[in-house]
Formats: structure tokens, C-alpha cells, sequence
């Protein structure tokens, strides 16, 4: 089942579903049960999952049976699989999100820095709601989570339901395949040695034939060229870090930048989707019947447009068009039900419990590594030791999540104004102080989440 079952990405999972079904893998999914609040919503993702399966592409291929439910127990009713794509307070949050700290002058962003911890702050409550369902109505399926911020709802559901709850992310996978194809290279013939927190991670090393082949990339001009976060992060920087970065440590490694470039935009990134967004949900309720068309429209304006301030302001160019294709979350998520439901063995970046695979970092501690999977689940692979400036920016953002997730579990101000106060990218006190007053006045899901002092 789908949580979020009427958010706009959920035909991306669809499609690989039936990408799935045209293979003729079995077994595989059966049925898709779409949960939503919105009856609107859930309407319109229906029309264009009915004509997704109708179109050149697709068909023949025998899809999974759909229905559509806003009763949260009976969507999750005999679930081996919960699939989790909320978002708290809608995109008006995001919104919110992001300019309480563009007037401050920090970052505004949904996932990191001080948007982060409010969008957290917000969904951690319904997120463990959700996971006490879980427990009550499919106590064994598992749940891939892809709210975000990912790695702090991931580990607050683990609290809940332990293990059994793993998050996904396409940015390190779609990373390694840049890598991979900058180096003339089978992305599937190669092993990653990737390292961080969601949203917050390096490649350090990529082996190949037995051979770390990431020197090979950070010695040639033209390779690195080829690669979107060399022209992100320029080759000077990736050469002195050793390490590639993910494209979201753009917001630590330039902060000032990405500040000045997202005031200097006609309008964020919530406020381009919240008008992009409602303008698909309003015409599909007008024309039902070209809904598969004007999705794809949207998507692909969508795709072209992702971290566009970051790429624009560093001269990176355009988006890579094998990322645009696609074989994005939904890929991941397709792998890892595979590879538990299939018992097909597979190695993939995921979000699990750290253990002892990151040193340096609490054993519950939710980390983004490479895992081998198999029907048991993911188990996290020993990562090689971070150098101590990347271990030390890990372990403070990884301090910060884990009052964020105390402050929304027990619903304290104090613990949520520790943690706006304790992140690297709010630079006073005063600011957390503001940053805190603002999220409470202007997001209501933010004050009922935190009725403490």
C-alpha cells in the first residue's frame, strides 16, 4: 500500500510496477491499495494510473489490480509492503519551510538545515502514528519509507517497528551511475563506497574489476566534466575532498551561494511546485481524461527544474538525460521489495540502523550505506573510516536529527530551539530563536506538534 496514495509521484512506482509485470518477474505485486486524506487527490492519481496502464509503453502488461481508500487500517489490511510518501502540511508548508529562513538569511530548504528539522518536527508525530498502525494491522510487512526528510522519519518509525523500516533515496545510486559512465564503465559491474546520513554523503571510493577506480576520475579533466557534481561542487574542491560529494552537501560546502541564488529567483522551490502542483489536480478535475498526459507534462518540467538555483548559480548545466529517464526512487524501491519478496541477493545504498557500520556515529543512529540485501532484509555493510572533517559534520547534523526527533516524540520547544541552535548552518542563537518563533507562528501543524515548553 501507498501512503500518499494522491501525491503526484506515486505513478513513478506504478510504472515500474508494470515495467515489473511486462518482465514477467514472478511473484510480484498483486495489488496496489492507495491511501490518501484527499477523496480529489486520490481521483485524479487513479485516471492517470488507469491511463499509465492503457498507453504505448505499458501495455499489454498485466498490472496490479488498484483501489483507493482514505480508511488508513483497511488501506493497510493484509499490506506486506507499506510504501511511505507523506507530506505533512502539504506543499503551503514546504513553502514555509523554506522563506521563514530566507528572511533570516539562511538556508531555506526542505530537507536541510533549519527546513528540515521544521518539515521533521512536523511529520515525526504522524509518521509514528502510521508505524503504530503498522504494528496493529501488518505487523509483518515492511515499510520503505521516502518521506522526507528521510533519515530522521526513518529512524522515528524504527522506534516503532524496528528494522523492518528502511528508507530509500535515488541521489546516491544516480550519483554512482554519473561516476560509473564518466569512466566509461557497467554502473552494474561496479561497487560503490558510499558513506553518510541522507542527503548528506560521499562516494569514496568505486571498485571495478577489484580495482578502486575513483582516482582514475579524479585525475582526468574530462571525466570529471562529465559528472553533474563536478560541475556542481567544481573539480578543484572534488579533488581536494578526495571524495565525491552528494549534490546536497551544495548547502553546507556553498551556503552563501545557494542563499543568494534562491533570494535571487522569481520564487522557491515549494512555491514553483505548490503552483505547479495545484494547477495539475485543477485540470484533471476539468478533463479527466487527459490526465496521463498532463502528468507527464508536469513530471518532465519537474525533472528539468530539480536543484535548478544550485546548478544555474555553479554553471553546471543542464540535467543529465539518463537521469531524466528515469529508474529513480521508484527503482529502489522496486529493488528492495524484489530482493526481500524474491530472495534476490543484491547490494544497495540504503537508509538502516547504523550498528557498527559507521564509526563514530550511536549504533541506532539511521545512516545511508551500502547494504546486502536478501529475504531477510538489508544489512548494512562496514564503511572505510571518514576523515575527521566529514565524520565531524556527520556526527553534528546526526546530533541535531536525533533532538529533532526527541523534541516531536515528547513535543518539547526547548529540545527543537537546541536543536535549530546546534545546526551548522544557523549561525547564531538568536536565529534559532526566531527561526522556532517563526515555523510556530506561521505552520500550525508545527505548534500542535509542539505543545511543550
Amino acid at each position: 500500500m501507498i501512503l500518499g496514495g494522491g501525491g503526484f509521484r506515486v505513478p513513478l512506482v506504478h510504472g515500474a510496477l508494470l515495467r515489473d509485470a511486462l518482465a514477467g518477474h514472478e511473484p510480484r505485486v498483486t495489488e496496489v491499495v492507495l491511501y490518501d486524506e484527499s477523496p480529489g487527490r486520490l481521483h485524479a492519481v487513479t485516471r492517470v494510473l488507469e491511463q499509465m496502464a492503457r498507453s504505448d509503453g505499458y501495455a499489454p502488461a498485466e498490472g496490479p489490480t488498484v483501489r483507493s481508500t482514505t480508511d488508513l487500517d483497511q488501506a493497510l489490511s493484509g499490506a506486506e509492503f507499506v510504501f511511505s510518501a507523506i507530506r505533512v502540511g502539504g506543499l503551503r508548508g514546504r513553502t514555509c519551510d523554506e522563506r521563514v529562513a530566507l528572511e533570516l538569511g539562511v538556508l531555506g530548504q526542505e530537507t536541510t538545515g533549519p527546513g528540515g528539522i521544521a518539515y521533521a518536527l512536523r511529520t515525526i508525530p504522524v509518521a509514528r502514528r502510521v508505524a503504530e498502525r503498522v504494528r496493529a494491522c501488518c505487523p509483518d510487512a515492511w515499510v520503505i519509507n521516502f518521506t522526507n526528510p528521510a533519515g530522521m522519519v526513518t529512524e522515528a518509525m524504527q522506534q516503532v517497528l524496528g528494522d523492518r523500516v528502511v528508507g530509500i533515496c535515488d541521489s546516491p545510486i544516480a550519483m554512482v551511475r554519473r561516476v560509473a559512465r564518466a569512466l566509461r564503465l557497467d554502473p552494474d559491474r561496479t561497487t560503490p563506497e558510499y558513506v553518510g546520513l541522507n542527503h548528506l554523503g560521499w562516494l569514496q571510493g568505486l571498485q571495478h574489476d577489484g580495482r578502486d577506480v575513483l582516482p582514475d576520475l579524479l585525475g582526468s579533466d574530462d571525466a570529471l566534466r562529465r559528472v553533474e557534481e563536478a560541475r556542481l561542487f567544481g573539480t578543484e574542491w572534488v579533488r581536494l575532498l578526495g571524495a565525491v560529494p552528494n549534490e546536497y552537501l551544495y548547502y553546507f560546502y556553498f551556503a552563501r551561494e545557494a542563499v543568494a541564488s534562491i533570494l535571487a529567483a522569481p520564487g522557491t522551490r515549494g512555491e514553483f511546485l505548490l503552483r505547479q502542483q495545484e494547477g495539475f489536480y485543477e485540470r484533471t478535475a476539468a478533463d479527466p481524461d487527459g490526465a496521463w498526459a498532463a502528468w507527464q507534462r508536469v513530471r518532465r518540467e519537474r525533472d528539468e527544474t530539480y536543484m535548478q538555483e544550485s546548478r544555474d548559480e555553479r554553471s553546471a548545466g543542464e540535467r543529465d538525460e539518463e537521469d531524466l529517464q528515469g529508474g529513480g526512487y521508484e527503482g529502489v524501491a522496486l529493488a528492495l521489495m524484489g530482493a526481500i519478496a524474491r530472495g534476490e541477493r543484491s547490494t544497495m545504498i540504503l537508509d538502516v540502523r547504523n550498528g557498527s557500520a559507521v564509526a563514530g556515529l550511536p549504533a541506532d543512529a539511521v545512516v545511508e550505506v551500502p547494504c546486502a540485501v536478501s529475504a531477510s532484509g538489508p544489512r548494512p555493510l562496514t564503511t572505510r573510516p571518514l576523515p575527521g572533517a566529514q565524520l565531524g559534520l556527520l556526527q553534528q547534523v546526526k546530533a541535531v536529527e536525533q533532538l529533532t526527533i526527541r523534541a516531536a516524540a515528547t513535543g518539547s520547544r526547548a529540545l527543537a530551539l537546541e536543536a535549530f541552535g546546534l545546526h551548522p548552518l544557523v549561525d547564531s542563537f538568536t536565529t534559532a530563536r526566531s527561526l522556532l518563533d517563526g515555523y510556530l507562528e506561521r505552520i500550525p501543524e508545527v505548534a500542535a506538534a509542539l505543545p511543550n515548553a
